[in-house]
């Protein structure tokens, strides 16, 4: 691990998170809290991870004294129109339909949070899937189970090793947390 001067709160329960940053050295403690991801109906859709990542931060602002928050959120948009967590089967088979054969951008919003500063930045990665049978969506659906991913899909499970053939940008940041922008980030803030 490595050694820093401040202490690291992760504000998300996502396993694949937690997972990341513990491989990447750090030590981080979690500490969460519901948050309402709804957002303004005006806000662009590329600019919606970074404003709920925001929202999830500032929910936490009264729990900090010298340590820094990291929140984020990730979002998966075709054509301007965001795909969210799936509300079950059909929904997941629909976003998975709609990503086929299509390319289609991950962005994942991060706020940075202590006391007396903030940085939100967020990373977009273009990913290109094959076109996909129904049979293959419907496999995936019923062993993965991918209602707590945004777009119904995690590309570190079976459907990204056989269906993407393409990215531009960061695998990680596709996972959930674009690491290397985290680490140049918390550099800036002195941890």
């Amino acid at each position: 691990m490595m050694n820093f001067t401040k202490t690291l709160i992760l504000a998300s329960k996502s396993p694949r998170r937690q997972a990341l940053l513990k491989e990447a050295g750090f030590q981080f403690t979690v500490k969460t809290q519901d948050t309402d991801e709804t957002y303004p109906s005006g806000l662009e859709a590329k600019d919606v991870a970074s404003y709920i990542a925001t929202q999830k931060a500032l929910a936490l602002k009264d729990h900090i004294q010298h340590e820094i928050l990291l929140a984020a959120d990730t979002v998966v948009r075709i054509d301007q129109k965001i795909l969210g967590k799936p509300q079950d089967k059909n929904h997941a088979r629909e976003m998975l339909s709609a990503l086929s054969g299509k390319p289609h951008h991950v962005t994942t919003g991060v706020c940075l949070l202590t006391k007396d500063q903030k940085i939100v930045f967020d990373e977009t990665t273009e990913v290109h899937f094959r076109s996909l049978s129904n049979q293959e969506i419907d496999y995936y659906i019923d062993e993965y189970k991918p209602f707590d991913k945004a777009g119904a899909y995690g590309i570190q499970e079976w459907i990204g090793m056989v269906a993407v053939e393409k990215i531009v940008g960061s695998y990680f940041n596709v996972m959930g947390l674009p690491v290397h922008a985290v680490y140049r980030n918390l550099v800036k803030m002195g941890i």
